[in-house]
C-alpha cells in the first residue's frame, strides 16, 4: 500500500498551525481542501491543500482551485497551495500547470515527500547537544530567530508566528538544539496519522554540516518515540536536506508542488 496518504495528512495537520499561531488567522474546510489563513499577508503562511482526490473531468481541480481563491481574496492577495500531485489521476496531472497558471500561480518547489519505518544508525559520530522543548518565552524566540535566518523568512513575520504562547498549544511541537548555551537548530515534531511528522529542520549557517541537525532530530526523534511508541517518521524534504534525509532512512513516498500567487 502507498505511503503518500499518511505523508499528506501528516502534513496537512502540521499546517494548521499557521491557522492557530498568530490569534487572527483561520481554518476553513471547503468542498475537496482546506485552506489556513496566518492572518498575515505573507502568502507562504496563507496554505491551501486539497483532501480528496481529484479526477480530470468536468474541471474538479479548476473548481476547487477557484474555491480556494474566492476564500483568500476576501483576506489577501497573497496564498500559496501545497498540492500533493498523488492526489490527481492521470488527467489532472497532464494540465495541472496549465490550470495554475491560469489561475495566477506559478510552482516555487517541488518538495518530495518521504517515509522511514525506522532511522538509520548516524554514519558518523555526531557532535553533542542539549535538546530543549519549545516552552518558554527564551525558546519561543529562539525558535522564531533561525527560522527566520534558514528558511529565509522576514523577521517580523518569524516574531509574530512563532512567539507567541498560543502558537505552541496545538500539535507542532518544538526543540531548540543549543551548543555551550546558544541556540543553533531547530527542528518540530507532529503526531497524525499515525506516524512521527519532522518539519521545521533548520542549522545557523555557522553550524551547518557539522551534524548538528541531524542530532537535535534524533534527541527529538528518540523522545517522541518513546512517548507516542510510533515508529514511522514522514517529512517533506528541501533540496538541501535531501541527501541527510536519504542517509537517515527516509525514501520517497508522496509527490508535492508548492504554488504561489504571482
Amino acid at each position: 500500500m502507498s505511503d503518500f496518504p499518511t505523508v499528506e495528512e501528516n502534513l496537512r495537520c502540521a499546517m494548521r498551525f499557521f491557522g492557530q499561531a498568530t490569534g487572527s488567522g483561520d481554518i476553513q474546510n471547503l468542498a475537496g481542501s482546506i485552506a489556513i489563513f496566518s492572518g498575515l499577508d505573507y502568502g507562504v503562511f496563507n496554505i491551501a491543500l486539497l483532501t480528496q482526490p481529484v479526477t480530470g473531468k468536468d474541471g474538479a481541480l479548476e473548481i476547487r482551485l477557484r474555491d480556494i481563491a474566492r476564500y483568500f481574496q476576501k483576506r489577501t492577495q497573497r496564498w500559496s497551495v501545497w498540492l500533493c500531485q498523488d492526489l490527481l489521476d492521470a488527467q489532472a496531472r497532464r494540465r495541472e500547470k496549465q490550470i495554475f497558471a491560469d489561475g495566477g500561480m506559478r510552482a516555487i518547489s517541488h518538495p518530495p515527500g518521504m517515509v522511514a519505518t525506522a532511522l538509520a544508525p548516524p554514519a558518523r559520530e555526531l557532535p553533542a547537544l542539549e535538546c530543549r522543548p519549545v516552552a518558554d518565552a527564551q525558546t519561543r524566540r529562539a525558535f522564531a530567530d533561525i527560522t527566520s535566518v534558514t528558511f529565509d523568512i522576514p523577521y517580523t513575520i518569524a516574531q509574530t508566528v512563532y512567539t507567541r504562547e498560543q502558537a505552541w498549544s496545538g500539535d507542532y511541537r518544538g526543540f531548540v538544539g543549543l551548543v555551550d548555551g546558544r541556540p543553533v537548530a531547530i527542528a518540530a515534531i507532529v503526531i497524525a496519522a499515525g506516524a512521527i511528522g519532522v518539519y521545521s529542520l533548520g542549522t545557523l549557517p555557522a553550524f551547518r554540516r557539522q551534524g548538528y541537525g541531524e542530532a537535535l532530530l534524533r534527541i527529538a526523534a528518540t523522545e517522541t518515540q518513546r512517548r507516542t511508541g510510533l515508529q514511522k517518521f514522514v517529512l517533506q524534504s528541501t533540496e538541501a536536506g535531501y541527501s541527510l534525509y536519504r542517509r537517515m532512512g527516509f525514501e520517497d513516498a508522496a509527490k508535492f508542488a508548492v504554488y504561489l500567487t504571482k
